[in-house]
């Protein structure tokens, strides 16, 4: 029996402290703090873990620099500190980036006023990265020739953060962590209707991939659905004071366009920030930020030329870049919190709050709106508000967040060094084999190590240019709930992120790692992702 069965067997056994519904970082965090505190926690999700919005972002950590032409000065320093303390908690995966900002002629704002205000972000910052550098238009094109400076009157660069592996990555290391803490959790598994009777809810729930039926019972509980937060809540019969508007964000991911591993940043045509961002050999290139009704939006030819046109006309390209050029896309939207009927007005300040709606007689928390930055205080934060509810924290103050000490790192760094793990890295890798484990798995990257010791054809890399090695994918099998392939390749890893879906699906290592992943399944997944691929070309 696999991990999402034993976990969906249990589902119905027990009446839960506390049942999470949704599991994009809002519900994973939530799950980490409250199991880590002692609390006997379910999550259920619709689809895979992360799989809205937590895994279509620009993979950026940042204070909100953006927020200080709004005056949003209160919102930047509890970012900025936030930033700060991820960093703090996870110096392999969230890590210090330069971004190099251009200032085109006529821009609303003089280039030494803009640099006025990094100066003001970096002290709310409380100094913590690197001291911003004022630039000239000479100065950029020296530092970066890709860039078009001919129109520039100057820019300057700051520090931020960024997560090293993806977003999904990051969300779902929470998920294992709760987990770990004796929360059961399941993929695929929705939420149709529920009821509060007798102090407890009663959940009838439904398992998506075999349309069986399941109830479960809990004391509490949390709607961290995101973009359906307010779906979810209507189904309850719950009013909240908040509610969600959509903005749609688009990026494309296209061959490396700079040897420069720092991001560069401009001012789009319609006068919004704009990225190129290192993405390993690949780079990330967008967003948009349009206004859409519904919160499963697609990718649209005018996106993905908006997002053309801006690069070729920002950057010195040999070639400008064509639709041919893009590798894969990552399109979402941004559930931005709002109070009442309004928040029109309110686009820009409010599309990066937070807000938690709370219906006490019936132990009801609903989450709105947040950002990756912030998920430390949104785990925390939720912890005392199921507190408040007259259920205490067997361990109030137990840490639920952060990597392993140095001394696991230095155990693990150890056995890496005794079989040579680095030697074996492939030359197209960006890092070290054992900075990458490390990274992605924590103290578990020992039981990889373990792999490759009893076998060392378990280091070898299944599919080129992926950097996934064979004994991953044994791990992922036991411990990363795979229910799909596209599970594997688009959220737990980011293989889809960096080769499009024909070098995908002509791998010839892919039948094995189906074949790993889901034993005799193996064909009807590899058939089921096929369909998928085939869908989406055509939507």
């Amino acid at each position: 029996m696999n991990l999402r069965e034993t976990n969906l067997n249990q589902l119905h056994q027990h009446t839960y402290d506390v049942l999470i519904v949704g599991a994009g970082i809002n519900g994973a965090v939530s799950a980490a703090a409250l199991s880590k505190k002692g609390l006997s926690v379910a999550v259920i999700d619709k689809g895979d873990f992360a799989g809205e919005t937590s895994s279509h972002s620009s993979n950026l950590a940042w204070g909100g620099i953006k927020y200080l032409e709004s005056h949003e000065y209160l919102l930047v320093n509890k970012l900025c500190k936030s930033r700060n303390h991820l960093m703090e908690s996870y110096p392999s995966t969230v890590q210090e980036i330069r971004f190099l900002t251009t200032l085109q002629k006529g821009f609303r704002f003089p280039a030494l006023f803009v640099y006025m205000g990094t100066l003001l972000y970096w002290i709310m910052g409380r100094f913590f990265t690197r001291f911003p550098e004022l630039l000239s238009a000479k100065s950029i094109a020296a530092r970066e020739p890709v860039i078009d400076t001919s129109n520039a009157q100057g820019g300057f660069e700051y520090s931020d953060a960024f997560l090293h592996d993806n977003d999904a990555r990051f969300v779902f290391n929470f998920i294992r962590g709760a987990m770990d803490n004796g929360a059961i959790v399941t993929n695929y598994v929705s939420a149709q209707d529920a009821e509060f009777t007798d102090n407890i809810w009663h959940i009838n729930a439904k398992d998506e991939l075999t349309q069986t039926p399941l109830q479960i019972k809990a004391k509490s509980v949390i709607n961290a659905c995101g973009p359906f937060a307010d779906k979810f809540n209507d189904t309850l019969d719950n009013t909240t004071e908040h509610h969600h508007v959509f903005s749609k964000g688009v990026h494309l991911i296209v061959n490396k366009l700079t040897k420069v591993d720092k991001v560069l940043a401009f001012f789009a045509s319609d006068g919004r920030l704009f990225f190129v961002i290192p993405m390993g050999q690949k780079t990330c290139i967008g967003t948009t930020d349009d206004k859409v009704d519904t919160p499963n939006p697609q990718v649209t030819d005018a996106d993905r030329q908006f997002i053309l046109d801006n690069v070729n006309t920002l950057l010195n390209l040999e070639k400008p870049l064509t639709m041919d050029d893009i590798i894969s896309e990552r399109c979402g939207v941004r559930p931005l919190a709002v109070k009442g009927n309004s928040g029109e007005s309110d686009w820009v300040q409010l599309s990066r709050k937070h807000a938690v709606d709370v219906n006490p007689e019936k132990r009801l928390v609903s989450i709105f709106g947040g950002k990756l930055t912030d998920c430390i205080n949104v785990g925390n934060e939720i912890a005392d508000t199921i507190a408040d509810f007259g259920m205490p924290l067997p361990y109030p103050k137990a840490k639920w967040y952060g990597e392993s000490s140095e001394a696991h790192k230095h155990t693990f760094l150890e056995r890496a060094a005794l079989i040579k793990l680095d030697d074996l890295t492939p030359s197209y890798s960006s890092e070290p084999l054992s900075e990458r484990l490390w990274r992605r798995y924590d103290i578990n990257a020992l039981q990889i190590i373990d792999e490759i010791q009893r076998d060392p054809k378990q280091a070898e890399q299944l599919m080129h240019n992926a950097e996934y090695l064979r004994a991953e994918l044994h791990y992922a099998a036991r411990r990363e709930m795979i229910t799909k392939l596209d599970d594997f390749l688009r959220r737990r890893s980011k293989i889809a992120m960096v080769l499009n879906s024909d070098d995908i699906l002509s791998s010839p290592g892919l039948i094995e790692a189906c074949e790993i992943l889901f034993g005799k399944q193996a064909e009807t997944k590899l058939a089921e992702y096929q369909a998928y691929v085939n869908q989406t070309q055509t939507e």
